[in-house]
């Protein structure tokens, strides 16, 4: 069997070492024969963006082209249309630049890291400096990127005038290829200055990609497509492939044939139950596909599902949505974990801000950012209106630990599942006194003033542990009134759970608060849709909150 190339984005790299290889050249050929002028790929975190051109920098580009001429020997792209596309093998001039490493906290600081990444990229190109014709006003310029010595205004032009002195040179204009295009903005809205790091992205990348004589084409990869009123003001070249759109869907990302053929020359057929529910489920336009990532980490340890996803970074994203704490962001969340759907409106072109006052904005997010897939959409009136689901059980698992990683009680998972054991078991003390050192650890960090939505939240949070073994509803109508949450089994003979919730004034009122929650189940009659379904053991507590404190009954 050979290596699987776990980490590996360099396309020299998997192919020289003998590595596993997804065949995706045959994109090359579609690429060639289709491209406009600016093309950008949106996909997923890990989805193989940077690998992808990789793939394409050792394809077109004409530094070295004989020599990686012998990578592409076997491949699609070798037999297809009889050899032709390789006849484009090593004829063009690249500029390959990744801004996955921009990632800092203040603005200064990232002014740095685009100086010395500029200064990099330059000195990869000192033999134009050989060149004739130049003036001496460019070979001033060039000295002063490549000496880390630019100011940002003049950092703002340089991929173009590098551009400009490359087609001089070469006689012909320039593929660009530009990696991670949004992560400096990203971790701008992160961090707090999203202003300055948008008005300088809009600069950088206008100049190189508007109306610029020395672009032949630019491909451009990252999760999103950030609004054109923010960094790509007047470009009216761009052409977005997107898990929205679907177009190129096939390029990035694995396919269902795909891992059929990378199991079985693993020796793992039996493994592609597994696989689909952990990591399928995502839909780019009608392509059904994989997480590359989590499938090569799969076979790579033997054949053990875990979310291997959840480690590559940060869920800042998902986070947003966690702070959304009205009723119905509540009720769209527990759906989503029990597996259900949610609707929304999506707009590919969002701006970051946006995302915590926007719940459609968010749900856009989620969805390119795969937290969310597309399960279908239809059209009302002039308005495509989509509906939406986690795709597969390692996102759900992401979800639950995000949650629950936020509720930072000082204590374990196990801790927390013990908690709900007790709670499901009908041990009221041993849940009481659980729920209480919750409290106490978390209580200071969020605001609980008082507001029953806190400690629903708290709860709500906490049923995730509960799923897909048990069915939890929030909020919803039974008998004469809506009960605050309600915990189904899945299986028959288990117990379920009524829980009612109060506010006290005081601490002296907790008590009689909690035995007014638990008299109301019965008053509303709230197990009346546990007796529809033939569940006839329920848990009934009512629980009183005041700050810290808690009574149950």
């Amino acid at each position: 069997m050979q290596r699987l190339p776990v980490g590996i984005d360099d396309f020299a790299k998997i192919r020289e070492g003998n590595y596993y290889f997804v065949d995706k050249t045959m994109a090359i050929g579609e690429l060639l024969d289709n491209h406009g002028e600016v093309l950008l790929l949106t996909r997923p975190r890990r989805f193989g963006k940077t690998l992808f051109l990789s793939m394409l920098y050792y394809f077109l580009a004409s530094a070295r082209g004989a020599d990686y001429r012998n990578l592409f020997h076997g491949l699609a792209i070798e037999r297809a249309d009889g050899g032709s596309y390789m006849a484009e093998q090593g004829r063009r001039p690249v500029l390959f630049l990744s801004l996955k490493d921009v990632k800092h906290r203040t603005w200064p600081d990232m002014v740095e890291k685009f100086r010395s990444l500029l200064s990099d990229v330059y000195d990869q190109y000192t033999y134009l400096m050989e060149g004739t014709g130049f003036s001496q006003v460019e070979r001033r310029y060039f000295q002063r990127v490549h000496d880390g010595l630019a100011s940002p205004i003049e950092m703002e032009d340089a991929l173009r005038r590098l551009m400009d002195m490359m087609k001089h040179y070469h006689g012909q204009p320039v593929v660009l290829l530009l990696d991670e295009y949004d992560i400096p903005v990203q971790q701008a809205w992160e961090h707090g200055f999203y202003d300055d790091c948008i008005a300088f992205m809009r600069n950088f990348l206008s100049a190189a990609l508007k109306t610029n004589p020395s672009l032949d084409f630019a491909v451009l990869t990252g999760v999103l497509r950030i609004a054109k009123e923010s960094i790509f003001s007047g470009l009216n070249n761009l052409e977005v492939s997107s898990v929205i759109n679907g177009t190129y869907a096939g390029w990035i990302g694995f396919t269902p044939e795909e891992v059929r053929v990378l199991a079985h020359a693993q020796q793992q057929d039996d493994a592609l139950p597994v696989l689909h529910d952990w990591y399928d489920g995502y839909q780019f336009g009608n392509q059904e596909m994989y997480n590359p990532w989590s499938v090569l980490c799969f076979f790579k340890e033997q054949g053990q599902p875990q979310p291997y996803w959840a480690h590559t970074s940060g869920n800042v994203l998902l986070g947003e949505l966690l702070k959304q704490t009205d009723s119905v962001q509540e009720d769209n969340l527990l759906r989503l974990i029990q597996g259900e759907t949610v609707t929304a409106v999506l707009t590919e072109n969002t701006i970051y801000p946006e995302i915590v006052d926007n719940p459609d904005a968010l749900y856009t997010v989620l969805v390119l950012s795969g937290y969310l897939k597309i399960v279908s959409r239809r059209l009302i009136i002039d308005t495509w209106v989509y509906v939406l689901a986690i795709p597969n059980r390692e996102v759900r698992s992401i979800y639950r630990s995000e949650i629950l990683s936020r509720m930072n009680p000082g204590r374990t998972t196990s801790y927390l599942m013990t908690t709900m054991e007790n709670l499901m078991a009908g041990n009221s003390k041993a849940f009481a006194d659980g729920l209480q050192e919750i409290l106490m650890k978390m209580a200071s960090v969020y605001d609980t003033a008082n507001h029953e939505t806190f400690y629903h939240g708290l709860l709500l949070g906490m049923t995730t542990l509960l799923v897909p073994e048990y069915e939890v509803k929030s909020n919803r109508e039974s008998g004469l009134g809506r009960y605050d949450l309600a915990i189904y089994p899945a299986q028959k003979g288990q117990c379920g759970v009524i829980l009612e919730f109060k506010v006290a004034d005081s601490p002296h009122e907790l008590l009689e608060k909690a035995q007014e929650a638990r008299r109301q189940i019965d008053e509303k009659g709230y197990d009346t849709d546990f007796k529809a379904r033939g569940i006839t053991n329920v848990w009934k507590y009512g629980v009183a909150f005041y700050g810290k404190r808690v009574a149950l009954v």
